[in-house]
């Protein structure tokens, strides 16, 4: 990855902490997005050694376009970007509104897009690139009370394939869809899916980062897929 540019979205904390560190050490130019978490993000990027910075709210599709463009200015191109910033939310489909389902998916799906579209119009100009999207194992099986989570990761993984066909074929897209990724205890909830795991334990940041590396770095004819870093769930 040395000489390679790639932009992380949510890499303040949590998986996207994980996936830009695990950049730095490979020798990327990381470029760490955040929104409200700026303390977090300022002790990523120095952890990264001293990685580029650049906030905006993804709600926004005038923030994202801003975004790609000062990377562009600061950083001279984009080798690869990471859609990993995301919300999550537990709400009984009887009781949501529509603010939750908008709370949801203008992160989750709308900012996905947009973000894709931004940085291929960006790799096309210099000849290509890659594109990994962090979906969910929420996007492969359906969780009763995150009806509209499952709906914007499902929508994660169609959008990524159909981005596959239509960046070929200089830019790849794929997608990494994590199981349980423990960040200290979890809720009761995570627990009964981590014993139904084959793997009989939660993943790590690191291990869903590594699934990120692949697919950054692997070959051109690579694209359109999807890889569960999940223990095996969902094979249940």
């Amino acid at each position: 990855m040395k000489g390679k540019t790639v932009l992380v979205t949510g890499a303040a904390k949590r998986i996207g902490r994980g996936i830009a560190l695990r950049l730095a050490r490979e020798g990327a130019r990381v470029v760490i997005h955040y929104h409200r978490s700026e303390e977090e993000a300022r002790r990523t990027a120095a952890e990264c050694g001293g990685a580029e910075l650049v906030r905006a709210d993804l709600e926004n599709v005038a923030e994202i376009e801003r975004m790609f463009g000062e990377v562009e200015r600061r950083c001279g191109r984009l080798d690869g970007l990471v859609n990993n910033a995301a919300r999550f939310a537990r709400v009984d489909p009887l009781e949501l509104t529509e603010a939750d389902w908008d709370f949801i998916h203008t992160v989750n799906l709308k900012a996905v897009f947009f973000c894709c579209r931004e940085a291929a119009r960006l790799m096309k100009r210099q000849g290509g690139g890659r594109i990994v999207n962090i979906s969910s194992l929420g996007g492969l099986r359906p969780w009763a009370m995150h009806a509209h989570y499952c709906a914007s990761k499902a929508g994660v993984i169609m959008l990524t394939q159909a981005l596959a066909k239509a960046f070929a074929p200089d830019i790849t897209v794929n997608s990494v869809a994590p199981g349980v990724i423990a960040f200290g205890e979890l809720d009761a909830e995570a627990e009964s899916m981590v014993r139904a795991t084959p793997a009989q334990r939660a993943g790590t940041a690191e291990e869903v980062a590594d699934a990120v590396l692949y697919f950054l770095k692997a070959p051109g004819f690579i694209t359109g897929q999807i890889m569960a870093v999940d223990g095996g769930l969902s094979l249940r």
